[in-house]
């Protein structure tokens, strides 16, 4: 497995594991096509040919950057790719000397909040009815620099 910059190639790929894991939620290709215009951190692990995951982060400025999203593709999960995945995120947050980094997780998506802690991410806030259209809360949490 390698991790590479996101490409627009790459958004045929992902639509069906975005559409796999979040269902309803899922982001289209219009929204991926607007987070690589903008030149977020985009990146993919891939097997191959084949993307294993992905994951985004938008550096706001240096006190602040999110992280976007990071997904696993099912019979990928628990092999370290979103670690890794996160891993390189925070590296380029700080390789950018960005002093926090936020993102926002599904309050009931227990396995990633516990990966998030384990890279010192705090609870630090809840926004109600934050995805739809299940109108489930989203859990803030932060990780200082």
């Amino acid at each position: 497995m390698r991790v590479e910059r996101f490409r627009w190639w790459h958004i045929d790929e992902v639509l069906p594991l975005e559409e796999d894991l979040f269902g309803n939620e899922k982001w289209s290709a219009a929204m991926f096509w607007n987070e690589l215009a903008q030149r977020h951190h985009y990146v993919v692990a891939v097997d191959g040919e084949r993307v294993l995951g992905y994951a985004g982060l938008s550096v706001v400025d240096q006190e602040e950057s999110w992280v976007q999203n990071i997904a696993v593709r099912r019979e990928a999960q628990r092999l370290g790719i979103g670690r890794t995945l996160l891993e390189d995120l925070l590296a380029e947050a700080a390789r950018r000397s960005v002093r926090r980094t936020l993102l926002e997780v599904a309050v009931d998506n227990h396995p990633a909040q516990r990966l998030y802690a384990g890279y010192d991410f705090e609870p630090v806030g809840i926004r109600r009815g934050y995805y739809q259209p299940s109108n489930t809360d989203a859990l803030v949490m932060m990780r200082d620099a």
